[in-house]
């Protein structure tokens, strides 16, 4: 049974914490990375952009905590093995895992190649990927006994069909990725392991300057809150998933996409 906090003091600490986040060199997850060490949390960065890596880890340095990353591909299990045993050689315990790798696609799916190698690209990253990490880093964190905190990024695109741009293998992927949290939100409660998902929308990160100017219009324009969401505030809804705060959480799959889920 993981205790509940008795004063707002420390509730959002993830002081000494160890979190491993794939992907977390860039974007979203470089944005919750940072909002983990701005909470005294010790990062670990699993990515396959060595260079992108090591830039993420220097802008980290000067808040004081352990930050190193480790060269992985999610979607491939050896890789991931690997990656991990390396990481837990030098972090000795990880409290938090983030599955926070991914990729997608636009194209309709009949015009997708014969060997439909965009469809097993974004589900071989996108779900087998966070089922990959969640195996490995659970087992341990399991063994360990100490409980820890699991968070899918998935979108909200699991949830709805994105009008502007056909991306089937990616909706279907964070729709599994969420079910996903809530089978293992319930194989892993006895285990005190939270298991929580996070469903952004539309944000300001690089992928999001690619975006035709009417279609950003229209996107603003179906928001309720009128604008793209910041990674920070992806991070800071990371922290809170994996912080005191939310010890009587586990099996949510929280959207965060400024209303846009309601226009569709």
């Amino acid at each position: 049974m993981i205790p509940s906090i008795t004063s707002m003091k420390d509730a959002f600490s993830l002081k000494g914490q160890n979190a491993l986040i794939t992907g977390g060199n860039r974007g979203l997850g470089f944005a919750i990375a940072s909002a983990f060490a701005q909470q005294g949390a010790n990062v670990a960065i699993f990515c396959r952009d060595a260079k992108k890596a090591q830039e993420a880890i220097e802008e980290l340095k000067p808040l004081g905590g352990k930050y190193e990353s480790f060269s992985c591909d999610v979607a491939d299990l050896k890789s991931v093995r690997k990656a991990v045993a390396e990481a837990y050689a030098s972090f000795g315990n990880f409290d938090i895992l983030v599955n926070n790798a991914g990729t997608s696609c636009v194209s309709e799916l009949l015009d997708m190649d014969e060997e439909l190698t965009d469809w097993y690209n974004v589900v071989n990253i996108d779900l087998n990927g966070t089922v990959h990490m969640t195996y490995e880093v659970g087992k341990r964190m399991r063994d360990a006994g100490k409980g820890g905190s699991i968070i899918n990024i998935a979108s909200n695109a699991a949830f709805i069909v994105n009008k502007t741009q056909p991306m089937s293998p990616y909706s279907s992927s964070k729709a599994a990725v969420v079910h996903f949290t809530h089978c293992m939100a319930c194989e892993l409660g006895k285990h005190n392991i939270r298991v929580n998902a996070i469903c952004p929308g539309f944000t300001n990160t690089e992928l999001s300057r690619f975006i035709p100017a009417d279609q950003f219009a229209y996107i603003n324009n179906q928001m309720p809150l009128g604008r793209f969401g910041e990674p920070i505030e992806i991070g800071a809804l990371a922290v809170y998933f994996a912080s005191p705060a939310a010890a009587q959480v586990t099996g949510t799959a929280q959207v965060i996409d400024g209303g846009y889920i309601l226009s569709c």
